[in-house]
């Protein structure tokens, strides 16, 4: 075996909720080759051993949707409503970017999110090719896809350069030799993008098999603006337009009717859930509970750095937990173990990645972590579900594995130079605030 990871509480969130106790997970040739009870194990042999030391052993977490190179933007526009944050502070600031920016504020993205235990993010942003790269450099599993817009962008300028920029991404990115990277098409949001524009992308999104993902029905503004327009729902829109499908991600749906839903529902659209982005922006509360009790496939995402503004998917899991019970009035609105799908199971259905990520089992990639449950925040432990939403930081886990690659171990990050890096990012935080 390359590594074995023993003496824990495997959590497989597979379809029965396997929890194993005193528990090994076994990688070879980056794939889980084993999974069973410590009584039982007769591997003698493996290149790394990991002892959990009683700690859990589960997927890695996968943040369904977020803008990874806002890092270099967190903190500096906050407390403002979507509207005014993004057209006078976040736009402004982003006409700046250079490429060497977006990498490097990529790079501490991956190392933000390798550190608090994210093996796998979708993201939507400028010179994304950049954040490609940077991830790539970090191992970490991936699905990117350039931002696109109406109007002029700072990367590709008109958006028929900005088609060909997604067209050249698939092409480098997009062979099955590249076991980490997706791209996925990425029109920015029914209100910034006419509809030949979204209609183009889902063409191309659906002659390549890969995510189509657009911003929907964010705030009450989106909405109002939309109607005005077109005389119908965000969703209901997207609908008449011909472009609701599985492989749609409707990242927020906050402002969402019955109606719309339901479309959601008939033409399995995946949502991506971002309640401390929502919360922060005063975009309001999505129908979380809803959407479940509808059965559609909701992942959980932080948003970028700049409306959140961390991209710890623990703290991720227990706001939303919270958050719609107290929506609700109703303390079994979202529990636990729903949460733990979400951030896991949920975000990989979401991205079409469902096959080889999201559980612990036998023949998916091994994207694994390892959390402590030592600290004393965590004893006593007597449900592990409820405590990694409730009571469990990014700062607790202590092993990243990555397509059956150790990224991080002990609190390391073995893939990023951290000095290095945090210099870089204070140099370019210098000419932003100029």
């Amino acid at each position: 075996m390359d590594i074995l990871i023993k003496n824990g509480i495997v959590l497989t969130i597979d379809s029965q909720m396997r929890r194993i106790d005193n528990g090994y997970v076994a990688v070879k040739d980056g794939q889980i080759v084993e999974i069973g009870s410590s009584k039982d194990l007769a591997i003698t042999q493996a290149k790394e051993v990991i002892d959990a030391k009683g700690g859990i052993i589960m997927p890695g977490l996968i943040n369904s949707h977020t803008h990874a190179s806002m890092t270099l933007f967190r903190g500096i526009a906050d407390d403002l409503p979507l509207m005014d944050w993004l057209n006078n502070h976040i736009f402004p600031a982003e006409s700046k970017l250079t490429p060497h920016w977006v990498y490097t504020g990529a790079k501490l993205a991956c190392a933000e999110m390798i550190l608090s235990g994210t093996t796998c993010f979708c993201d939507m942003y400028l010179f994304e090719d950049e954040v490609a790269k940077a991830a790539y450099e970090s191992s970490m599993r991936a699905v990117v896809g350039e931002v696109l817009y109406d109007f002029p962008s700072p990367c590709y300028g008109q958006i028929e350069q900005g088609f060909e920029y997604v067209a050249a991404m698939i092409q480098k990115w997009g062979g099955k030799s590249n076991s980490l990277i997706t791209v996925a098409v990425e029109p920015h949001s029914t209100y910034l993008c006419e509809p030949k524009l979204i209609q183009r992308a889902a063409e191309i999104a659906h002659k390549n098999s890969t995510p189509l993902i657009i911003h929907v029905a964010e705030t009450l503004s989106e909405s109002a603006q939309i109607n005005e327009r077109y005389g119908v729902t965000p969703v209901k829109y997207l609908a008449d337009i011909g472009v609701l499908g599985s492989n749609l991600v409707a990242c927020h749906s906050v402002h969402l009717t019955e109606s719309d839903m339901e479309l959601y529902k008939t033409f399995d659209v995946k949502v991506a859930h971002c309640p401390e982005s929502n919360m922060k922006l005063a975009s309001g509360v999505a129908p979380i509970p809803r959407m479940i009790e509808k059965e559609i496939c909701v992942g959980l995402g932080t948003d970028g750095c700049a409306s959140n503004n961390d991209l710890d998917m623990f703290l991720e899991m227990d706001t939303a937990a919270k958050l719609h019970k107290v929506f609700t009035m109703n303390p079994e609105a979202l529990n636990a173990q729903t949460a733990i799908k979400m951030a896991t199971i949920n975000s990989a259905r979401a991205l079409g990645l469902d096959s080889i990520t999201g559980t612990l089992e036998v023949g998916k990639k091994a994207d694994i972590i390892v959390v402590n449950t030592s600290a004393l925040h965590m004893i006593p432990m007597y449900n592990p579900y409820s405590h990694l939403v409730y009571s469990t930081t990014g700062n607790d886990v202590v092993v990243s594995i990555i397509n059956g690659k150790i990224v991080m171990k002990d609190r390391k990050l073995l893939t990023i130079d951290i000095d290095s890096l945090s210099a870089d990012v204070r140099e370019i935080a210098e000419l932003i605030s100029k």
